[in-house]
């Protein structure tokens, strides 16, 4: 008896398929349903859909006869047409899946065998003895990380971190080169589109005129990877050409280069076409090699090694529960303007070009994200499950794993401080020091009053003073608090953010 293999479509690389004690078959039929339906729960980036529809079918052509991809209205009813071909009848294993209600799903379904989840350089059993054993203590990411890196040998010398530190944090926070459009890194792999896209793209035509589905944000050309081969292609562009330049400027923004020295790998990763232990051992050869700077490779490492896995992890050890944190009591519903990705809306140019790469691209990187976008979301007070949902639906890496922890805990500062030390938020001063992006703009970063008030820096202080009680006792933000006192146009700036509500910065 051989049962078939469900494939989710986040499960599309070939260690989803490896046998073992816990894996497939080596000769199980595998499964790959497209329920439409997915789409129709959300108001999707039009580039995620294509993306991971385009991934999907890829995944299907190179598994050639053996995979039976069934396109159906849901998942149900995609198993019952497996059922009604005979493809179930020794029964169905499938990978644990990334989020809380699929794993519910696969659970309720009968004949169906969940296998444990794959992708992840740490198992969970190994993560929960860990967290379980700090006895109460702060699930600290560098602590998880040190202990990551030791456990997989990864950049270690001996017993020591390689290079001498475990964090270059420090070497990684360079403003961007002055008066530089660009930081001149060579250009990330890009694919090419093939049939499989147009088809995508001309299915994804249909259901919006038919009016099944609605999407927001522009598809087209495709850029990042759909296949293992494309996705392959581009580990090797970025460690062999734009690993060495990420380090420092990690943290920078520039108008005119959003991908920076970026990886553009988060896509590949969070659909399976990456396994995280291929790409942190590339870095770390590159950096064994002289190929690229211990900062460089430390600094990818982290966020593969380390922060990805840490999300991964806390994701499922705080439980689903999780996704209502609102220790600040905020509601505000997200505006129109935000929700249609409308950049022409608004006035603030760091918004407005952030807001406008993810409208273009359905990406940016993790600062853009935080700073900017995040930052304006905690600032106004916006419903942080609301938040959350907007990042997952508008990003090609989203998934609820992903975005739930890194925008309720780090993002939003919803949970109080489970996850981070503080909230991650500021004025205009950070934009400016970290970006060319308040060049040119309608609003100056030091101003809090009056038409030319930048809204990061008004709504810093208004945020502050909101929360003043609570963050009064935070000693990473009592500082910040007390200057409070110390601006003598505070009822101004109060009056005023209550005057702009939730219009266009």
């Amino acid at each position: 008896m051989t049962p078939a293999h469900w494939l989710f479509g986040d499960q599309l690389g070939p260690h989803f398929l490896t046998p073992g004690d816990d894996g497939p078959d080596r000769d199980a039929a595998v499964l790959l349903v497209e329920a439409r339906s997915v789409f129709r729960r959300r108001r999707f980036h039009r580039a995620k859909a294509h993306l991971v529809l385009s991934a999907m079918r890829h995944r299907a052509a190179e598994l050639g006869d053996r995979a039976h991809y069934i396109r159906a209205d849901t998942y149900r009813e995609g198993l019952r047409a497996a059922a009604d071909d005979g493809l179930t009848d020794d029964g169905v294993t499938v990978h644990h899946p990334t989020s809380h209600a699929a794993l519910r799903f696969v659970r309720s379904l009968d004949g169906v065998d969940v296998l444990a989840p794959r992708g992840f350089l740490v198992p969970r059993p190994d993560f929960d003895a860990w967290a379980d054993g700090l006895g109460g203590k702060r699930l600290r990411q560098e602590d998880f990380y040190r202990w990551v890196r030791r456990g997989h040998d990864l950049l270690m010398d001996g017993g020591d971190p390689a290079g001498g530190r475990w964090n270059h944090d420090h070497d990684n926070r360079e403003t961007p080169p002055k008066k530089a459009r660009t930081l001149g890194a060579p250009a990330p792999y890009r694919p090419r589109e093939d049939a499989i896209d147009e088809e995508v793209r001309n299915d994804l035509d249909r259901w919006e005129r038919d009016g099944e589905v609605t999407f927001v944000g522009r598809d087209g050309p495709r850029r990042f990877p759909a296949s293992r081969r494309e996705a392959l292609a581009a580990l090797r562009r970025f460690v062999e050409h734009r690993l060495g330049g990420f380090g420092a400027y990690e943290d920078a923004m520039l108008t005119a280069d959003p991908v920076m020295s970026h990886s553009l790998l988060s896509s590949s990763l969070n659909l399976g076409l990456l396994h995280p232990a291929e790409c942190v051992e590339a870095a770390e050869d590159a950096w064994r090699a002289g190929d690229a700077p211990i900062n460089s490779v430390e600094g990818f490492v982290r966020q593969i090694a380390g922060w990805r896995e840490y999300v991964w992890h806390l994701y499922w050890y705080f439980g689903d529960a999780y996704r209502d944190s609102n220790t600040l009591g905020h509601h505000a519903p997200l505006p129109d303007w935000f929700l249609d990705l409308d950049a022409d809306a608004v006035t603030a140019r760091c918004l407005a070009t952030t807001l406008a790469q993810v409208r273009d691209t359905g990406w940016t990187h993790h600062i853009p994200r935080l700073m900017l976008l995040g930052s304006h979301a905690l600032q106004q007070g916006w419903d942080p499950r609301a938040v959350t949902d907007w990042f997952h639906r508008c990003f090609v890496d989203g998934y609820d794993w992903v975005m739930l922890p890194n925008v309720v805990g780090m993002s939003q500062y919803a949970d109080g401080g489970r996850m981070t030390t503080k909230p991650y938020t500021s004025g205009g001063a950070y934009v400016h020091r970290m970006s060319d992006l308040c060049s040119g703009c309608a609003y100056r970063p030091t101003d809090r009053t009056g038409e030319r008030a930048c809204p990061f820096t008004a709504g810093y202080w208004a945020f502050l003073h909101r929360h003043r009680r609570r963050l009064a006792g935070n000693n990473r933000m009592s500082q910040a608090v007390r200057g409070l006192d110390r601006l003598g146009d505070l009822d101004a700036l109060l009056r005023q953010a209550r005057e702009r509500g939730d219009s266009p910065p």
